[in-house]
């Protein structure tokens, strides 16, 4: 198992709310076919599967319809369609740079499946392992590639990830070297991405809960070696408390903060969880800016934090970022649209809409208005939108620079 180190200061106690939110971000229906059972599985086997799959609760739709249809205008009807639908979801192959993946790679390619290229700049330091490459291989059909199961001593090969989920990782911009924090690790697609990208000096996995720390320590057995074991460690601190315990420590932090995850939420098991879920909704903004503001403290100055969540909401993130910038002078945020919207618009949809102003799917203003932040969603955030085709994301993210 991977080394767990304790925390620092005296851990805050999860209450039900936040144990809500840890289990339920960045998880959803399994309903997308694999395809071992399109290609030849019994009929009988495809039913059973297909008799599990959950149907909406109609009281988060009902949210979601009078939130959403104001905040993305004409592009919800879309948008809904997609999240109604899941197997129209597409998924991604990411690669395991410590694995050998040859073999891997020829079937995807032999299936149609081709690669995301990905602008990441390659490091020069080698550390004695393979060369740094983020490799992710995507399908313009919604077909899942099948799971590896975990084998004792033998790496996997890929993780199977919305590849939305990658573009945090990209604005990070981890390199060689570097300390890093990801705030709220668990399960570890993304903490696996960073170590695709570079090899840091040290990657801070953090999960207070300690069940999905359990996962997410399994996740980084999976897919690293050993030989990391020094380099990328799993902290049980409560995200809150990093900004006191580990003042001006890392380069870089990560803060993929827990949020209503929409496709999750949409598919709640009961109309009682659905309403559970939508009261504690209000709460989130709170707890997701204390984390951010957390992470500007824990981050040295000069360095970089990166915020994501996997949901439309704009009041966990525009309004998040918005919040914390008014109150944080030292924080500068950082254009992203050249960097990542521009160069990847063919694959995924974005958009930089005003939260009141319908859709935007061009380059925002880069005006700021009266010296303030209050144009911030216009100028520095990046929403990925499912529509069809392109159906990844939701996938909100902002990088913050800490001043010098």
């Amino acid at each position: 198992m991977w080394r767990v180190i304790s925390s620092k200061t005296q851990k805050l106690t999860p209450t039900p709310l936040l144990w809500l939110w840890w289990c339920n971000c960045h998880t959803g229906p399994e309903v997308v076919l694999q395809l071992t059972e399109q290609k030849g599985a019994p009929n009988n086997q495809v039913t059973k599967r297909r008799q599990k799959e959950r149907s909406s609760c109609q009281l988060v739709l009902d949210c979601f319809d009078q939130q959403y249809s104001q905040e993305l205008g004409d592009l919800w009807a879309d948008t809904r369609a997609v999240l109604l639908n899941p197997h129209s979801w597409q998924y991604g192959v990411m690669l395991n740079r410590f694995s050998a993946v040859t073999d891997i790679t020829r079937i995807l390619q032999s299936q149609g499946f081709s690669t995301l290229l990905l602008q990441t700049d390659v490091s020069t330091l080698s550390h004695g392992l393979p060369r740094p490459s983020l490799q992710c291989y995507i399908h313009p059909y919604p077909l899942r590639f099948p799971s590896q199961a975990h084998r004792p001593g033998q790496l996997k090969q890929y993780y199977l990830l919305n590849a939305a989920s990658l573009l945090p990782v990209l604005a990070l911009q981890v390199r060689d070297g570097e300390k890093v924090l990801d705030l709220c690790s668990a399960p570890g697609g993304k903490a696996l991405a960073m170590m695709q990208c570079a090899t840091p000096a040290l990657l801070c996995c953090n999960e207070p809960d300690p069940h999905r720390r359990d996962w997410l320590a399994k996740t980084l057995e999976s897919f690293l070696p050993h030989s990391l074991n020094s380099r990328v460690i799993v902290s049980a601190q409560d995200g809150r408390s990093f900004g006191q315990s580990d003042a001006g420590t890392y380069d870089k932090v990560l803060v993929d903060a827990p949020c209503s995850n929409d496709r999750s939420w949409l598919y709640s098991c009961s109309s009682q969880q659905g309403e559970q879920r939508l009261k504690e909704r209000t709460r989130l903004p709170a707890l997701q800016a204390q984390l951010l503001r957390s992470a500007l403290s824990a981050v040295r100055p000069g360095g970089v934090v990166v915020y994501s969540t996997c949901t439309l909401s704009s009041s966990e993130n525009y309004a998040v970022v918005e919040t914390v910038l008014n109150d944080c002078p030292e924080a500068e945020p950082e254009d992203l649209w050249e960097e990542i919207a521009v160069p990847l618009s063919k694959y995924f949809a974005f958009s930089a809409a005003h939260p009141d102003h319908g859709q935007t799917l061009h380059k925002p203003s880069l005006q700021q208005q009266n010296g303030t932040v209050s144009s911030y969603h216009h100028r520095f955030s990046i929403l990925v939108v499912p529509q069809p085709g392109k159906t990844w994301g939701p996938m909100f993210l902002s990088r913050i620079r800490k001043k010098k």
